[in-house]
């Protein structure tokens, strides 16, 4: 496995860390507006470091919402393209009195670094960066297949601009594959590729009721109150068991294939400790018949995520809010469409609306699944890659998240996603105590620079 990229790789980490703590302090928070200036400053930041390490074109695109991020290397004729992604957003940090320590200030402990967007997706922004980097150092300037860099910053709220653009630049982001590190190992020390993704339909219902709020004594018992309007919407989207009872829902559901299945059941899965660890609860909920691994990554479902309106302050008021939302979203799977499941789920909602309610649906976005063939050779040299940095057989897993993004390089681009990622499961995304653990990080850039050099021989 001699490689002077790793070489060098091995001799930086620490700079490498520092570095990646310095944008980590960057609270690049897409979704509220008056975090947009920092935002702006991330995505600076990571231009500047592209063009210190030698890459050529970058520039900073602005868009309607936040700017975008390309450069690219391309002199190495007759060698494959990459097009690597990544996002330099995160997500709000709330509840912060959660966090052990601030989530700006990133921390180390037990080896782990804490901070959010430490995973998601700065650590793994960084990581591509860095192999880049180590890989120019290691091959005297050059690099062994030409890159192409597109970095978001929208992609916490939906990443609208960057799907605009691929679709405007296709000749620009013309590439053979595209590398993606936003996805984590199965389990710890697991070498682990993704190969599928759930597609996303996020939407918000608004019902209104009365045209002002009003006094509960005065008008409880005449007036109509938006939030029972929801809620008996709500429990009539999905039944008891997890069925969501939209109709002609499952309609085109496609099921994984049998190999896909019985790979699943070999991977080192314990639902005990899944429900008590990283989930937290007393039981498992969803549709009965399947395991849990078919559930989060094969199935579509229906969850809300969170119904603003009313009096939500300490005390009591007593008031019947004029309006209320609900933040509802479904995660789609194969072959499912989501104009179509949009289309199903607003006549269904619009036919379950009570009277004295009017229901309107915002859609805040939209994607379809999924699934990347593997048998092509950039997942061959991805897995061989992998196997020389964890001496461990590569798993193909699937992901109940989304990344919107994977589907337009598929659907424009017509080129397929590796998706590499070195998070791990209790890495706590989206939630306080966000880490990355610092091995990953560092087998994560030797990872990517073996893969690059096996692409380039």
């Amino acid at each position: 496995m001699a490689s002077p990229a790793v070489d060098y790789a091995r001799g930086n980490q620490q700079r490498f860390l520092n570095e990646l703590k310095d944008l980590l302090r960057i609270p690049s928070i897409s979704t509220l507006q008056e975090h947009k200036s920092d935002v702006q400053k991330a995505a600076d930041f990571v231009a500047t470091e592209l063009r210190r390490i030698g890459l050529e074109h970058v520039e900073t695109i602005p868009t309607k919402g936040h700017p975008l991020v390309y450069a690219d290397w391309l002199h190495a004729p007759g060698k494959p393209t990459a097009l690597c992604y990544a996002h330099y957003d995160v997500q709000p940090p709330d509840p912060l009195n959660e966090w052990i320590s601030p989530p700006f200030d990133p921390t180390e402990r037990n080896n782990n670094l804490y901070a959010r967007g430490a995973v998601d997706d700065k650590g793994q922004l960084w990581m591509e960066i860095k192999a880049v980097e180590a890989l120019t150092k290691g091959h005297n300037g050059t690099l062994p297949l030409n890159v192409k860099f597109i970095i978001e910053g929208e992609e916490e709220v939906g990443g609208e601009s960057i799907a605009a653009y691929v679709r405007k630049e296709k000749a620009k982001l013309k590439a053979d594959f595209a590398l993606v590190c936003d996805t984590e190992l199965f389990a710890h020390d697991l070498p682990t590729l993704c190969v599928g993704l759930r597609g996303l339909v996020y939407t918000e219902i608004e019902a209104v009721g009365a045209k002002t709020d009003l006094h509960s004594g005065m008008y409880g018992g005449a007036a109509p109150n938006p939030f029972f309007g929801l809620i008996e919407v709500i429990s009539k989207l999905k039944d008891a068991k997890g069925k969501v009872l939209i109709p002609g829902f499952y309609k085109n559901v496609k099921a994984p294939s049998k190999d896909e299945l019985k790979a699943w059941k070999r991977l080192p899965f314990n639902e005990g400790h899944y429900r008590k660890t990283e989930v937290g609860s007393s039981v498992l909920t969803g549709e009965p018949g399947y395991p849990v691994l078919y559930r989060t990554w094969a199935r579509p479902t229906l969850e809300v995520h969170g119904m603003p309106g009313g009096f939500v302050a300490p005390g009591a008021k007593t008031v019947i809010p004029a309006k209320a939302s609900a933040k509802v979203s479904m995660r789609l799977v194969p072959n499912q469409d989501p104009d179509d499941i949009l289309k199903r789920y607003r006549n269904f909602v619009k036919k379950l609306t009570p009277k004295g309610i009017q229901t309107n649906i915002k859609v805040w976005s939209k994607g379809a699944a999924c699934v990347v063939g593997t048998d092509n050779k950039y997942i061959k040299a991805a897995t061989e890659a992998l196997h020389d940095v964890f001496k461990k057989e590569t798993v193909f897993i699937r992901s109940g998240g989304s990344i919107p993004i994977v589907t337009d390089f598929q659907d424009v681009l017509k080129i397929p996603s590796v998706m590499m990622g070195f998070g791990l499961p209790d890495d706590n995304l989206h939630a306080p105590n966000e880490k990355f653990h610092i091995p990953n990080f560092y087998r994560g850039i030797e990872s990517i620079c073996l893969f690059f050099e096996k692409l380039g021989q």
